[in-house]
């Protein structure tokens, strides 16, 4: 079990919650009585989605739909069993479809991390996330496409819009959330890290992403965007212009 902090954003029509924990995030949006998870930590983090879910007062039986803002194992795992265990169902960009069903895998594994093993950094943080399933590779065989439809929000509560992040894998999404007030990077822009000296606004390590030039574009494209809360795949949520954090971590990669 992890310990996580979760902190909420409240907008007109529903509540968006970061779940924060020492090694990964998810977020989980409250319309009424309903909710969407976002992401679900590795496999290991199954029971602290449950945990988290009851902390707001609600049960995982009222999940209505799951979005990953892409399929690495950290951010699909949890998901894998909690949607079989619910019966809820889970979406992702079309072009991360592929890599949520493990057809294609698009994640750094022992080679790209065996240059940094030695820094005791990286050591402890392999230490956190292999007893939390860093090591598998299963999938969600019924992942869909985003089933979005006329409007650009999404169909599920808190009414989620889709915001292209491609790069971090081929078909890495953020989502607006809050009423637009609050954006759901991913892994595209994070504010801390596991083996990372920085704190605040970054990229993360070229390792862990498919295609850098595509990351640094699609956090480039953050910087037109007016939200005023990120809620990050790794660190603390950080009030302020998304803007001026995207640019803060532009500059300092």
């Amino acid at each position: 079990m992890s310990t996580f902090r979760v902190g909420a954003v409240e907008g007109d029509h529903s509540t968006a919650h970061l779940v924060y924990t020492d090694h990964v995030n998810w977020i989980l949006l409250e319309e009424g009585s309903d909710l969407t998870l976002v992401d679900g930590g590795y496999p290991g983090n199954a029971a602290d989605v449950v945990d988290s879910i009851r902390q707001i007062g609600r049960r995982p039986e009222d999940v209505r739909g799951a979005l990953l803002t892409h399929a690495h194992v950290d951010h699909l795992g949890g998901l894998v069993s909690l949607s079989e265990k619910y019966g809820f169902p889970v979406y992702a960009d079309p072009r991360e479809v592929a890599h949520a069903h493990r057809e294609v895998l698009h994640q750094a594994g022992p080679r790209d991390i065996a240059p940094m093993a030695y820094r005791p950094a990286v050591l402890r943080w392999l230490a956190g996330i292999i007893p939390l399933g860093a090591l598998s590779r299963n999938g969600i065989p019924d992942a869909a496409p985003f089933p979005v439809g006329e409007s650009a929000a999404i169909d599920l509560p808190g009414r989620p819009v889709p915001v292209a992040a491609h790069g971090h894998t081929e078909g890495h999404s953020g989502f607006l959330v809050g009423d637009g007030a609050v954006l759901v990077s991913g892994d595209a822009l994070d504010t801390a890290h596991g083996i990372s000296k920085l704190s605040g606004p970054q990229l993360l390590p070229a390792c862990f992403h498919h295609d850098i030039d595509a990351n640094r574009a699609a956090v480039e494209s953050f910087t037109r965007l007016d939200a005023t809360t990120l809620f990050p795949g790794h660190g603390p949520m950080l009030r302020g212009s998304v803007a001026e954090a995207a640019h803060r971590a532009l500059d300092r990669d």
